[in-house]
């Protein structure tokens, strides 16, 4: 791309014009041929200077990789002052975080322990159906959490979080009340699988778009310590939800899940907060949503986002089933998610204080690599009790790293201005893997040598999708292989 280009670019993302006492500044983010991104410039120094496609030229030499930093500078050092250094800490930068801790409890925590919806389901009021469509009721949760993204985000960066998380915490807690009292297939298809579904997206994007503005060279402490909600929840809600069935039945159990849900999300909502200095980004022009496409560090790790899901939700859903097709006892494989999520939970805060040390790609690589590693050697090889015991944990410590530091890649990458957006098309990218890699899988598990079929598939996809990632922080660094970014 050429200078003249590059100021074509700018133009068409950045205006300022004054009449009747209005100014406004539309955020001009551009990414140069080393994909590295550029925060817009101060209003002041937009209207003092004047670049020369020269000019231009050379301040785009000047941008790099600062090797004395955890951290990718992205962009002129100078431009980042415009919002502000993010403080690392202090008692409202962590209240966020709980406020986040939260909203992971009742998001994808809460997707963890839909699996004993399941099997209430098939045997009792969905029990005409099949196996396949009552699964629908579950993909829709986890496919609307995703899908609804990029809408989410955009609202986020123009209005903030304290609408959509009043909005969202309160259709996710109507949509469990409403399945709690459903007996039709469709009622618990949108109680359960779209309203509360679009709910926990609008709590929990909110939230973990908010923790980006306040930690930067902490981050991956900051999103370890968010991202052990889920798994805490995971824990948590299945033996709660599976007790009180027993005991109370469905419809107390599902309301009572809601009320505690509930008392989280007001927790969020009241500790929840964008920094002051970050101002709303209130107009979004097409050039602006297209502009992350155009990145390539950014394509690359919506490619991994898209592709690791297939290799990483297929062990979690089917290590019970492979289990007992090996021949684990049903009692024993009941156990193994407890005890990945319970090793998860581990896994997502060590992975955040290793990115804090050794950087945020290099943390997600590693460990993401040995993960896929792990399901090619031990998980298709290892039939045995003890050898599935021990898979479990292990994929748990090392699959942590992807829940904990997928939104900080998103932002190491990204104008903070946009972050809401951003985070939203890495959300829908996700959300393709979300839907088809449990049918997929249990495609393939039916077939002929179908069990090694379903490792294969699961290990090929995580690996693929963990490449994809390394080469976006190949092109950030400029093949640089000794950076901890």
């Amino acid at each position: 791309m050429s200078a003249a280009e590059d100021i074509k670019d700018t133009n068409a993302y950045g205006s300022a014009y004054s009449g009747a006492g209005l100014r406004q500044t539309i955020s001009n983010t551009v990414a140069d041929v080393n994909g590295a991104v550029g925060y817009p410039l101060p209003d002041s120094e937009r209207g003092q200077h004047q670049q020369t496609a020269g000019e231009f030229a050379n301040k785009e030499k000047n941008k790099r990789v600062n090797d004395s930093s955890d951290d990718t500078v992205v962009g002129d050092p100078d431009d980042v002052q415009s919002v502000g250094a993010a403080p690392d800490g202090g008692l409202q930068a962590w209240l966020v975080v709980l406020g986040g801790w939260c909203s992971s409890f009742c998001s994808y925590g809460w997707i963890n322990s839909v699996g004993i919806f399941q099997q209430y389901y098939a045997e009792g009021p969905l029990k005409d159906y099949s196996p396949s469509q009552i699964s629908w009721i579950p993909g829709l949760q986890i496919f609307f959490m995703s899908f609804m993204g990029p809408l989410i985000g955009v609202l986020f960066d123009r209005y903030g979080p304290k609408r959509l998380l009043i909005v969202g915490s309160f259709m996710h807690v109507f949509g469990l009340m409403m399945a709690s009292i459903s007996t039709k297939y469709y009622q618990f298809l949108l109680s359960q699988g779209v309203c509360s579904a679009i709910g926990v997206a609008a709590v929990y994007l909110s939230a973990i778009a908010c923790v980006s503005g306040w930690f930067d060279k902490r981050s991956g402490l900051a999103f370890g310590v968010l991202a052990t909600g889920s798994s805490f929840g995971g824990v948590v809600l299945p033996i709660m939800l599976t007790r009180l069935i027993t005991k109370v039945g469905y419809g107390w159990a599902m309301r009572t899940g809601a009320f505690l849900i509930g008392a989280l999300c007001i927790i969020a909502i009241c500790t929840v907060r964008r920094r002051n200095n970050i101002s709303a980004q209130t107009t979004f022009t097409m050039a602006q949503m297209r502009q992350p496409f155009k990145e390539i560090p950014f394509i690359f790790i919506l490619g991994g986002l898209f592709l690791i899901p297939f290799g990483l939700y297929t062990p979690i859903n089917y290590l019970p089933t492979v289990a007992v097709s090996a021949g684990m006892s049903k009692t024993l494989a009941q156990n193994l998610v407890a005890i990945y999520n319970g090793a998860s939970l581990m896994g997502r805060l060590g992975s955040g204080i290793l990115a804090d040390k050794f950087g945020r790609f290099n943390a997600f690589v590693g460990s993401c690599y040995i993960a896929g590693i792990l399901i090619l050697a031990m998980w298709i090889p290892g039939t045995q009790n003890n050898v599935t015991i021990a898979f479990a944990a292990m994929f748990g410590l090392f699959s942590g790293a992807y829940i904990a530091l997928l939104v900080a890649l998103v932002a190491l990458v990204s104008p903070i201005r946009e972050i809401g957006y951003r985070n939203g098309i890495a959300s829908l990218a996700q959300s393709v893997g979300g839907l088809f890699a449990t049918p997929i899988a249990g495609a393939i598990f039916v077939k002929p040598n179908g069990l090694v079929g379903v490792k294969v598939y699961a290990g090929a996809f995580l690996l693929a999708g963990t490449t994809s990632v390394f080469i976006a922080r190949l092109v950030l660094t400029k093949f640089k292989l000794n950076r901890a970014v």
